[in-house]
């Protein structure tokens, strides 16, 4: 059984132990993928694991996810067929899992109704990319009642206030967007990128995790350097993308996972 999000985060901040955050769409390749990745993530290395919820306009999504959601949309993948994964999965799992998507579909699901769902699934947060922090009251409440944490987003361009007025909403980690744009795996990242962790280090008190553009375990250690840790998304998406079901895929995807937690081992 996992350890709750909160233990986790205590755990790597006693140990200074940089976290691999690895974001998985529910339901790509296929459907019956799924069970089998979280499991192969969860043994080789990842410390939280992202269910990525499928939607039709994935509006902060480079083209890797923006596919990845398409095909599992395809594939017949509905909200409530990801908590019904997350249900049967996550009790399973070392690593907490949060799950991570669009508004939308929430408010249409119901929020108190998803939060509950969610929980009960044994979800332990929520990263809601198109949520303002200063619209987020009501799913907080319900968030808050049942436990869960709500991550919010800062970029490059947040001003300090808001990075304030987040930093007050954050019960588990505050989510770095490394670059302004997109997802999605980079030859290599913006060199104000550092400064830019640098300035939150400075500024705020929670554990920071930075993505958006890791995709190689040299990114990985350079960023752990002046963070709490990485998510990786899109780079393993292009992973399984080109490894499932071939022959020694798994083997590949497992590899690259754990190359990623050798890197931030060596930072």
């Amino acid at each position: 059984m996992s350890a709750s999000l909160a233990e986790t985060m205590k755990k790597n901040e006693r140990q200074q132990r940089p976290l691999l955050s690895l974001y998985l769409t529910a339901g790509f390749p296929e459907v019956a993928a799924t069970p089998e990745l979280l499991h192969l993530l969860d043994q080789n290395g990842a410390d939280l694991i992202e269910l990525g919820m499928p939607f039709s306009d994935p509006l902060a999504d480079g083209p890797t996810i923006q596919r990845s959601s398409q095909r599992a949309l395809a594939n017949g993948m509905t909200a409530h067929k990801v908590l019904d994964l997350a249900r049967g999965l996550a009790p399973t799992l070392q690593a907490p899992l949060i799950l991570m998507g669009y508004l939308n579909p929430i408010l249409r699901f119901g929020l108190e109704r998803f939060v509950a769902a969610a929980a009960q699934a044994g979800v332990q947060g929520l990263i809601i990319p198109d949520l303002p922090p200063e619209e987020s009251a009501d799913l907080r409440t319900f968030a808050a009642a049942r436990h869960l944490s709500l991550i919010f987003l800062v970029s490059p361009n947040t001003s300090p206030e808001r990075v304030q007025l987040i930093e007050a909403l954050t019960t588990s980690f505050m989510y770095a967007v490394s670059v302004t744009g997109v997802t999605g795996a980079r030859t290599n990242l913006a060199t104000q990128t550092e400064d830019f962790l640098a300035r939150l280090r400075r500024q705020v008190r929670v554990p920071v995790l930075v993505g958006f553009g890791i995709s190689t375990r040299q990114d990985a250690a350079a960023l752990a350097r002046h963070s709490a840790g990485v998510i990786v998304g899109s780079a393993l998406l292009n992973i399984i993308e080109k490894n499932w079901k071939q022959p020694g895929g798994n083997a590949a995807i497992a590899g690259f996972v754990r190359d990623l937690r050798a890197g931030l081992d060596q930072s």
